[in-house]
């Protein structure tokens, strides 16, 4: 449960934090945008309070119903004021995903991206262990899944389709 009460009757970065951890990707509710790493910064002065968001994808679908979520979330916490501005640069990678994030996206059947190579190539979704039964005999799809961060899968011995989701 997250902690509504301000430290000694003043926002912190900490308290702010927190609180978004109850803010989940509309596309996929079970995880946090903390824990997908799209807070880049939180700053605080008085009760004003400055969000850094990045989005996974620059047009992805759910960027404005994730802002709202974030401006009402941290307002309930007594802020007088929200700024939540996009940041592109540097840009997000899975590499800034939590294994929290990792493991629900498991749950939920969805691969994890691997770690970012410095080049990325089809090759990052080459042998991408299927999330029900963990073997490496498995092929995409197609690279265009039901969102633009996830692509499809098919396990060859399960034989479950899974989605995985893009390292970028």
């Amino acid at each position: 449960m997250v902690n509504d009460s301000r430290e000694k009757g003043r926002l912190t970065r900490e308290t702010i934090l927190a609180a978004l951890e109850t803010v989940k990707d509309p596309e996929i509710p079970t995880v946090s945008i903390v824990d997908l790493g799209l807070i880049y910064d939180v700053r605080v002065k008085d009760e004003e309070v400055e969000v850094d968001f990045a989005p996974t994808f620059v047009g992805c679908p759910a960027l404005h119903a994730m802002e709202q979520a974030i401006v009402e979330r941290i307002q309930s916490l007594g802020a007088r004021s929200v700024q939540v501005r996009r940041v592109y640069r540097p840009p997000w990678t899975a590499d800034r995903m939590n294994e929290r994030a990792r493991q629900a996206l498991r749950e939920l059947g969805i691969a994890p991206p691997r770690p970012v190579p410095a080049e990325i190539t089809l090759a990052v979704f080459e042998k991408l262990p299927c999330p029900f039964c963990g073997s490496n005999d498995t092929r995409m799809e197609n690279l265009f899944g039901p969102t633009s961060c996830r692509a499809l899968f098919y396990c060859n011995t399960c034989q479950q389709p899974f989605e995985a989701f893009k390292p970028l």
